[in-house]
């Protein structure tokens, strides 16, 4: 099964409240309080979007976080490789020599395929479109089909 870490799935919820409140500067509690999540979750993830570059801290007794940059210049790519590192399908889609059967396998090219389509899927949605409901509210609207075709 494919899945994203639950740290990654709270850090794009960590996100999307900062792109709610725009330029505000939030504590790390109120972040907490506005995501649903425990404040330690939420400093767990914040210390790698910011490494990223994702979000700014500032310090003193008026201190919090903000987006380093607009949402919609925010790729989701983006927080799945602050939390994850690159993205990688198989244990070649994004680096060589890291498996036996790497001279001989007749898969590999098809899986790094494949692996750039994911990435490219993540690149384009923003974290502004992220903000947005799904067509009529409704939870579970049917996901956008990708067209594969592999040679």
């Amino acid at each position: 099964m494919l899945r994203v870490t639950k740290l990654t799935d709270y850090a794009t919820v960590v996100m999307t409240a900062l792109a709610h409140g725009a330029d505000s500067v939030l504590s790390a509690s109120e972040l907490a309080e506005r995501a649903g999540l425990e404040a330690t979750t939420v400093a767990k993830v914040l210390k790698p979007l910011a490494q990223a570059g994702l979000v700014e801290g500032f310090r003193g007794a008026n201190g919090g976080y903000r987006l380093a940059r607009p949402a919609d210049e925010i790729g989701l790519i983006e927080i799945v490789e602050a939390m994850e590192g690159p993205l990688a399908m198989t244990e070649c889609s994004g680096h060589t020599g890291q498996c036996d059967l790497e001279s001989s396998c007749t898969v590999r090219a098809n899986w790094r395929r494949i692996n750039d389509v994911v990435v490219e899927a993540l690149r384009a949605v923003t974290l502004a479109q992220m903000l947005v409901p799904p067509p009529d509210g409704v939870p579970g609207t049917p996901a956008k089909r990708i067209d594969l075709r592999l040679a």
